[in-house]
Parts: C-alpha cells; sequence; structure tokens
C-alpha cells in the first residue's frame, strides 16, 4: 500500500517510496521493552552517528509541560544527534522528581552513545501524573544502545501508546544536487488538538542543510500538517517535533535555491500525510473530515477549528449523517463576538463533498436523489466540508476525526 493515500496529499513527482522502516545515511535506531508498559516495547533510541549534524525542534504550547519538553526546551536543539523516547507513562506532573528522572536519563543516554548530554532530546509519552521509574528507564537505554541498527521497525513501535499500529516512511528525493533520503516515525492517536496534539514525530535525513534551513523548514511544515489536526480537541502536555539532518549523503540543500523548494515539498507531503494517518488512527475513529473556511482572517481559524472540534459534528460525522445544522452551529459558536453581526440571514455558505447545502445562512432544498447522493458521501473514509463566512482573503483548514463509542470506552478505562 502507498503512504500517501489521503487524496488531501499528493505525492511529489521527485519523490519515491523506499521500505517504511529504512534510515537515512548515517543513522540508527531501537526500540525495547523496558518494563514501562505492561508489555510490549516501549523505550527508544535514534542516533546520527556523524559529528556535524544539525536539527530542529517544535513542541507543545500547553502551559502543564512534561518534565521531558522542560529539559529538551534546554537542549542544544539546532545540534541534537540522539533521540530518547519512552511510551507508557508521560513523565508529567512529577515535580522535581519528574525532572530529575528526565536529566538522568539523558544523562544515560549520552553516556551510552558517547555524546554530550545536550545532544540528546528526549519525548515521554502516556499515562499523565503517575511517576516514570528511572531504574527500568536507564536499563531499556543500555539495553537500546547495544541493539541500535540500521532499520527503524523496533524505534517506531516502542513510541506507540493507544495507536492501532505504527506509522512511518521513508522516501527517496531527487534533488539537482543529487538524491537524499528522508524519513519519519510517527505516533498519535488521542489528546489530539491542533497546535497540536499528543504526538511525537522524528525526521531525519541525510541532506547537508544548515540549522537555520532546518528549523525554517520544520517550522512551516510543522503547521501545515501537525498544527491542523484534532481528534478531541485536547492540547498534550508532551508534543514533540525533532527534526536531524545527518548530512551524510553529501548533497548540500543551499537556503533559497531550488533544491531547498523541492526538498521542503517532500517534507511537507511527508508530514501532511503522517498527520492524516494520526487523524485517521483516533481512537475508534471510522473517518476523517477536512474542513476548509474561507473568509476573514480573523474569521476563518476560528471557525475551521470550532467545527473540527465539536462533539456533534464529529459524532454526525461517525454516523454517515449530513446533519449540516451541527456545522452551522459551530459556525455561529466561533463567529459570536466578531463583529460580523448575528441573523437568520448571516452570509454562511456550506459545501459538503462539492455539493451546496447551504447558501447565504439558508438550506438549499434536495430532492430524492440529490439527498442520497450527499449521505453516500459523507459515508465514505475522507469527507470534505468546505465553509464560506463574511469577508475574504484568507483560507484555513483542519483534519478531524469523527468521535466514537470506541473513543469514550478507551478513555473511560485508560488508567484501569
Amino acid at each position: 500500500m502507498s503512504f500517501f493515500r489521503s487524496r488531501w496529499v499528493k505525492a511529489p513527482e521527485h519523490v519515491s517510496e523506499l521500505e517504511p522502516t529504512s534510515l537515512p545515511a548515517g543513522f540508527r535506531a531501537a526500540g525495547v521493552a523496558a518494563g514501562i508498559k505492561r508489555r510490549g516495547l516501549d523505550v527508544g533510541l535514534l542516533v546520527s552517528d556523524e559529528p556535524a549534524t544539525v536539527s530542529a525542534a517544535r513542541f507543545t504550547t500547553n502551559a502543564s509541560l512534561g518534565a521531558p519538553v522542560v529539559v529538551s526546551k534546554g537542549a542544544a536543539l539546532d545540534r541534537l544527534r540522539a533521540v530518547l523516547a519512552n511510551s507508557g507513562n508521560s513523565n508529567v506532573a512529577d515535580g522535581e522528581r519528574g525532572l530529575a528522572t528526565a536529566r538522568e536519563s539523558q544523562v544515560a543516554a549520552a553516556q551510552a552513545l558517547g555524546l554530550e548530554p545536550r545532544c540528546v532530546g528526549l519525548a515521554s509519552t502516556g499515562v499523565i501524573g503517575r511517576r516514570l521509574e528511572c531504574a527500568p528507564l536507564v536499563a531499556g537505554i543500555a539495553a537500546a544502545a547495544k541493539s541500535l541498527g540500521d532499520d527503524s521497525d523496533a524505534f517506531s513501535t516502542a513510541i506507540l501508546t493507544t495507536d492501532r499500529g505504527p506509522k512511518r516512511a521513508c522516501l527517496e528525493v531527487a534533488l539537482r544536487g543529487g538524491t537524499v533520503r528522508l524519513a519519519a516515525q510517527a505516533k498519535g492517536a488521542g489528546m489530539i488538538s491542533p497546535a497540536f496534539a499528543t504526538m511525537f514525530c522524528f525526521v531525519e535525513t541525510d541532506a547537508v542543510i544548515g540549522a537555520e534551513t532546518l528549523d525554517l523548514l520544520t517550522g512551516v511544515t510543522v503547521k501545515r500538517s501537525f498544527d491542523r489536526i484534532s481528534v478531541d480537541g485536547q492540547l498534550s502536555t508532551s508534543d514533540t517535533v525533532f527534526c536531524l539532518a545527518s548530512g551524510a549523503s553529501g548533497v548540500e540543500v543551499r537556503p533559497e535555491a531550488e533544491d531547498e523548494i523541492a526538498f521542503g515539498e517532500a517534507m511537507d507531503a511527508l508530514l501532511r500525510q503522517l498527520a492524516i494517518d494520526i487523524v485517521a488512527d483516533g481512537e475508534g475513529a471510522r473517518r476523517v473530515g477536512r474542513v476548509v473556511v474561507r473568509g476573514s482572517r480573523g474569521a476563518v481559524e476560528p471557525v475551521a477549528r470550532a467545527v473540527a472540534n465539536s462533539p456533534l459534528v464529529k459524532t454526525a460525522l461517525h454516523g454517515a449523517d449530513p446533519n449540516y445544522g451541527r456545522v452551522l452551529q459551530a459556525v455561529g459558536q466561533a463567529l459570536a463576538g466578531r463583529g460580523l453581526g448575528s441573523s437568520p440571514d448571516l452570509y454562511v455558505d456550506l459545501d459538503v463533498e462539492d455539493r451546496r447545502l447551504v447558501e447565504r445562512g439558508a438550506a438549499v432544498d434536495l430532492d430524492g436523489d440529490a439527498l442520497a447522493a450527499v449521505r453516500a458521501a459523507v459515508a465514505a473514509p475522507e469527507v470534505e466540508y468546505t465553509i464560506t463566512v463574511p469577508g475574504a482573503g484568507s483560507e484555513a483548514e483542519v483534519f478531524f476525526s469523527d468521535l466514537s463509542h470506541d473513543y469514550v470506552t478507551l478513555n473511560a478505562e485508560y488508567t484501569t
């Protein structure tokens, strides 16, 4: 099956897919079972063997930060050489003890790999508010360091929590200066909200690229991917994106050159597909929606997020119910108090899968065949909602999952 499965992500012509667990030159990875989770792999290491490696990072905007995020923010984020990730426990809300555990694990990973502690980034996911025992984590680091190899399978499995399976890809990118590899491993299924999610994404490339350029591309592509998704509207404490460039291919991506654009297109497609994969893997999810809102700058973002986060819209999507009244309610709620007025005929258009259902705030009369076509459209795996609100000149999009019975069951029993 092709990695680029969504109709909303087009694979660039200069990109080809490799084995999804392959890694770019200069990288090794491992994943082991350290007993943090009841069963399965739960500690992963990713390392670049190239001393000239550069990096970039992005983190959650939640005010309650996990200890690994706090410690990582103090690392050398432009020259990371390794990533230590664990699942099963997010190391959040454990005060100074949690910070001490994060720092000790960073030092342990650095010693095992022969690196400075500041060159190791941390990421933890799992239950919040439960102590992360340091001893099994450190033992897992030692075991992972001894089993590093040129395949990301165990690593991409060790970072999972409620995910149905690994999310990963490796691409070959043809540039004017030569060919480079670009790979990523991601996780995420619940507590997912724009800005951005309970998600990790670790990106690797063997391109020669400056730290400033890599940081710019990371910021742009994260805004167009992980900042555009919602499963349940809940902002995580532990979101982390690390991007590392080993330079081992010898192919340079120069700033403001044609190859920078081509490399950026590949990275954008990679991250957008992984973001949609996270939404599609939303706990108990059956469908993925995409809401596109056009109108004034101050309106489009709040409206898109309101629709994507509405439990009424999401449950209708789950039931394949073309209940556009719920969409209108979410739009009106988002527009309230924004100086756009309020009236029965507030200018709002709504199209579902290119079928006009609402025009200038009024429902469009549909005959039997048209209504049947709409019902069939919203029963598809991917459903698009296009909304026009007052004003012009701006557009926003958010990808979102439906909300199911399984989501409630899983989260009601998460710690028990």
